[in-house]
């Protein structure tokens, strides 16, 4: 992975972004205490700037410190506005390990770690990929990602009648392979409404499925 230019790495680092461009190339950035504020857009001249994202305003949001915790800022700036784990925000949102950043049609995923351990690593690592699915459970992963498709702002994952629908299957053998899934990308714990929201977006920023995928 590469670290954003101008972000300079060291033992002050405690959180990270991490997100996919739309290459499906991942990147990570780090974020210090030095650096307390972090504007994101389209503009080059961002701290994260996501020049080739139409979705995304010149100012788009920022990422900023605010006593011992990061939280991430839209006051509005954006057009399309910002989301955090599928939910658009509306001033401060404070982030916590392991939640999704939708800004335009790029998602990023906001880690925290500390002493000799990585949890950004760590996840990456224990991630599943695409030999550890199975070709059904990849499909159903695709159905589930399609209304994304073009990094629809809005959008939200598909039902498991859709999925059905597509694949000819039926209902149930959606739910079996979605629970299925939901266990591999350890989100099965997580409220009814947001293990979809997250299983898409956890598939989308690994890079198991992509742009061209949809």
């Amino acid at each position: 992975m590469e670290t954003c230019p101008g972000v300079v790495v060291d033992r002050a680092t405690e959180s990270r972004l991490i997100y996919s461009d739309r290459e499906g190339h991942q990147h990570k950035l780090d974020l210090s205490p030095d650096n307390p504020r972090l504007t994101v857009g389209r503009s080059p001249d961002s701290g994260l700037p996501l020049t080739s994202d139409e979705e995304v305003s010149r100012l788009h949001a920022v990422v900023e410190r605010v006593g011992s915790h990061w939280t991430v800022v839209d006051d509005g700036m954006s057009r399309n506005g910002t989301f955090v784990n599928g939910e658009r925000i509306t001033g401060r949102r404070r982030l916590r390990q392991g939640d999704s950043i939708r800004i335009g049609g790029t998602l990023l995923t906001y880690n925290e770690f500390g002493g000799a351990s990585d949890d950004a690593t760590m996840i990456a690592a224990n991630m599943p990929n695409v030999r550890s699915l199975t070709e059904t459970q990849r499909a159903v992963l695709t159905g589930l990602c399609r209304p994304y498709k073009h990094g629809a702002t809005f959008a939200n994952p598909a039902s498991n009648q859709q999925i059905a629908a597509e694949l000819f299957l039926s209902v149930d053998a959606i739910k079996t392979h979605l629970r299925a899934l939901f266990a591999k990308f350890d989100v099965e714990d997580l409220p009814q409404n947001q293990k979809r929201v997250r299983l898409a977006e956890l598939a989308m920023q690994s890079g198991i499925i992509n742009e061209r995928d949809l």
